[in-house]
């Protein structure tokens, strides 16, 4: 029964049009009811108590990073390395948004931020090259939903902190399953790029190739300096975001010089509605998260799902069409801050390494950003493509359909995440 109220008031709420952050805040204060612990004190306690959080502080900084990355030149250099050395290939223009897509990643951890500025750099080449539109616009939007995963990913510290794991080796492990999902819509692309009779533009030089490398080096540098000081523990994932913006603020102004310094003020705030809006949802779960607790929920579930406890892979397999269709409705953060409590007890009484959880949780998350109808990542492609929703959608199946089979190969095969995991965290 506390379940059904819980869910029925979120779900009521959001029914109505009430915002997602207030619609959490209305489900605390129903189960408050149903639980006779209703006091305003405790509401207010624990939304204070949700923003107080150190590794919360990775947040507004990888964003800052990523509209300094867009604004400063970085995203374009990267574009222009992938064009240079795979854009001759049959279907070359596809190849260079996923290769420019697994490099952006590595550097914003944003999905909306890398979709962003891969649609408008790359979309228009593509349509003029005679790739259809939709199919161009879907593959795009596919590719830029591997930010989440290939780290630095917001994604990863949202649900480090709501499901208490380590976010330095959610991180590390991160990194070969957002390889793969790249590698999956490669090979997706490959097959529906078949069918096209489209000249490839010609080879690149040697010294084209050269100068790209010279001009994109800088950027290159970041993702590197993320991953190996975290593997030596250097700096704690909220550092590593601090030094991320720094450094790109370094670049953007002073190597590169695209970023003015009059431009700052505009990244800035930029910068900071969008972690205002990641913040307060995250200060308003803390509310349901603590009342979920209180209600034993997370062992009503343990009974609901007793059948699979035994049958982690089974487990994993029901847990992930429930998130499945959770995504279809429901963006990526307020997914991450209503399930991850709930589940993760699930997952720790049936053996599931946490880290494992966590990176396959992430993942159809980020997938769940390209599903319709409420597809986040779909809509940026559709405003900045100027297409209509229908017709991303419909360009997106086929990459779309390749992502959730690679995740499920995960599910059934789990040493595909586990082997280089380990392997990283050590």
């Amino acid at each position: 029964m506390t379940v059904f109220i819980f869910l029925g008031a979120l779900l009521a709420a959001m029914a109505i049009g009430v915002p997602i952050a207030y619609a959490l805040l209305v489900s605390g204060v129903a189960l408050m009811w149903h639980l006779d612990l209703f006091d305003a004190q405790i509401l207010a306690q624990n939304v204070i108590n949700g923003a107080d959080s150190f590794p919360l502080l990775a947040v507004p900084f990888f964003m800052l990073a990523g509209e300094i990355m867009n604004a400063g030149g970085l995203s374009q250099r990267i574009v222009k390395l992938a064009l240079t050395l795979v854009g001759h290939k049959r279907g070359g223009l596809g190849f260079v948004a996923i290769l420019a897509a697994c490099m952006l990643a590595a550097l914003s951890g944003s999905a909306v931020a890398d979709t962003a500025a891969l649609a408008a750099l790359l979309l228009p080449m593509m349509v003029k090259a005679g790739h259809d539109k939709a199919r161009a616009g879907g593959l795009i939007a596919s590719a830029g939903i591997i930010a989440p995963v290939i780290p630095p990913s917001i994604g990863f510290v949202v649900f480090g902190v709501a499901a208490n794991v380590s976010i330095s080796k959610l991180f590390l492990a991160g990194i070969v399953p957002g390889l793969l999902m790249g590698l999956s819509i490669a090979a997706a692309w490959y097959w529906v790029s078949q069918r096209e009779s489209i000249l490839p533009p010609p080879r690149a030089t040697t010294a084209e190739k050269l100068q790209a490398l010279k001009e994109s080096t800088w950027a290159l540098f970041l993702p590197v300096i993320v991953i190996v000081g975290l593997k030596m523990g250097v700096f704690t994932p909220t550092e590593a975001a601090a030094v991320a913006a720094v450094y790109a603020l370094f670049v953007a102004t002073v190597v590169y010089r695209e970023l003015h310094w009059r431009q700052l003020t505009a990244v800035f705030v930029s910068a900071a509605k969008t972690t205002a809006v990641i913040m307060f949802l995250v200060a308003a779960a803390m509310v349901s998260a603590w009342l979920i607790t209180v209600a034993d929920i997370p062992r009503q579930l343990v009974s609901l799902l007793k059948p699979f406890m035994d049958n982690p892979i089974l487990l994993m397999m029901a847990i992930m069409l429930l998130v499945m269709a959770v995504g279809t409705a429901m963006d990526m953060t307020p997914t991450i801050l209503i399930l991850a409590p709930m589940l993760m007890p699930v997952v720790k009484a049936a053996g599931i390494d946490p880290v494992y959880f966590g990176v396959l949780f992430i993942m159809n998350n980020a997938i769940g950003l390209i599903t319709p109808p409420v597809g986040t990542v779909l809509n940026v492609v559709a405003g900045v493509g100027r297409m209509r929703m229908d017709e991303v959608t419909r360009g997106v199946l086929p990459f779309m359909g390749a992502q959730f089979a690679m995740m499920f190969l995960m599910v059934l095969f789990p040493s595909i995440v586990l082997v280089p995991m380990r392997w990283f965290i050590g």
